[in-house]
């Protein structure tokens, strides 16, 4: 199997940039669906319409319903087809950009995604996560290509609450430890072969941003300014952390986000929370240094995720809840046995018991 590496077409990250996105935009289409949320729309929807008019591009905003699900993708594709757009642009969140992705590919048309928060890893990505209708985990839609332009526009970012940002960081703490265990195993990736040398280089330059400018960028959201340390957190969220999940591999920490998705208590959780205290468990089952998670256990603690069930919102969980929990991580086809060892539903439960007490025990 060859070792791949895949990217979008173009990353553009910069202060004010949302002003060019009709520019950027136009080569792809002239009749451009905006995916937004109402309050997305109030922030920026004006800034979006003045640069479409800009560019000589007709636009016209579709309002999301709030969840990547069968029975949205196929509303909004009748909508997109009713209107005979050619470009799709998704502004907005990791839903928003998953959903937009989605469309694109089932209308056969380019996208753009533009986020407005850095919560996830997911605008770079060719995958969308697709949820019941509900917002439990239902499956991978894997794309035959990243989108075409990802714009990122600094000061949009950073006045965003500072908790999506801590979000993104704890999605992208789990970049270089899933694609260390996707190498180490000899695994796939979702690039579609065996990892290469560069996404591994992305994958850790990744986490030593988090570790240097991490705390830094969150005590700056805070004050809703744009620093050098937040234009290095957003990169991490968003470009390093795309790159390396995506070309690096999904192990254990996605899986046990996975399987937390099962438990209504969690569910008011971000995906980045859910990921990073996946991140924990990962390293418990890998039986990682205490060196090594002492250092995760600071940076989480220091920007604010959580690394304890109860950080969580699982307060009293049941052994059936965890159980249950655990069962749906170490699913057949899940990405925790891209790890490089056996793993079943008792490890994971062991694992998610072993990460709580120390999380515990180290507040």
């Amino acid at each position: 199997m060859a070792n791949i590496i895949i990217a979008p077409g173009r990353y553009i990250q910069g202060q004010g940039e949302l002003n060019n996105i009709g520019k950027y935009a136009q080569p792809l289409g002239t009749k451009a669906f905006v995916l937004i949320s109402k309050s997305g729309y109030d922030r920026v929807g004006e800034t979006v319409k003045k640069s479409f008019e800009a560019a000589r591009c007709s636009v016209y905003f579709e309002y999301f319903n709030g969840e990547c699900c069968k029975t949205e993708i196929n509303r909004l594709k009748a909508r997109f087809d009713e209107l005979g757009c050619d470009v799709c642009v998704g502004i907005g969140g990791g839903k928003i950009h998953d959903t937009a992705k989605a469309l694109a590919y089932y209308v056969k048309k380019p996208v753009v995604v533009v986020p407005t928060i850095a919560g996830t890893d997911a605008p770079c990505s060719a995958l969308s996560v697709i949820y019941t209708d509900e917002g439990v985990f239902e499956e991978y839609l894997w794309l035959p290509a990243n989108p075409n332009v990802v714009l990122v526009d600094t000061d949009v970012v950073s006045k965003a609450p500072a908790r999506l940002l801590v979000s993104g960081m704890g999605d992208a703490l789990a970049t270089y430890f899933e694609a260390k265990a996707t190498a180490d195993a000899d695994a796939a990736t979702c690039a579609g072969g065996k990892v290469t040398r560069a996404a591994l280089v992305l994958a850790r330059a990744c986490y030593d941003t988090l570790l240097a400018d991490g705390l830094k960028a969150r005590l700056a959201v805070e004050q809703h300014v744009c620093t050098p340390a937040v234009e290095n957190i957003i990169e991490a969220n968003t470009y390093l952390s795309g790159i390396g999940f995506e070309s690096g591999g999904l192990a254990g920490a996605h899986a046990i986000h996975n399987g937390f998705t099962v438990a209504p208590e969690t569910h008011k959780m971000y995906h980045g929370e859910k990921v990073a205290f996946g991140t924990l468990v990962q390293l418990v089952l890998q039986n990682a240094d205490m060196e090594q998670i002492e250092e995760v256990l600071d940076f989480c603690m220091s920007v604010g995720l959580p690394t304890t069930l109860a950080d969580l919102g699982m307060e009293n969980p049941t052994e059936e809840t965890l159980r249950t929990v655990a069962q749906a991580a170490a699913a057949p086809g899940e990405t925790i046995h891209n790890m490089p060892m056996e793993v079943t539903a008792d490890k994971v439960y062991a694992a998610i018991l072993a990460a709580d007490a120390l999380g515990r025990a180290y507040k």
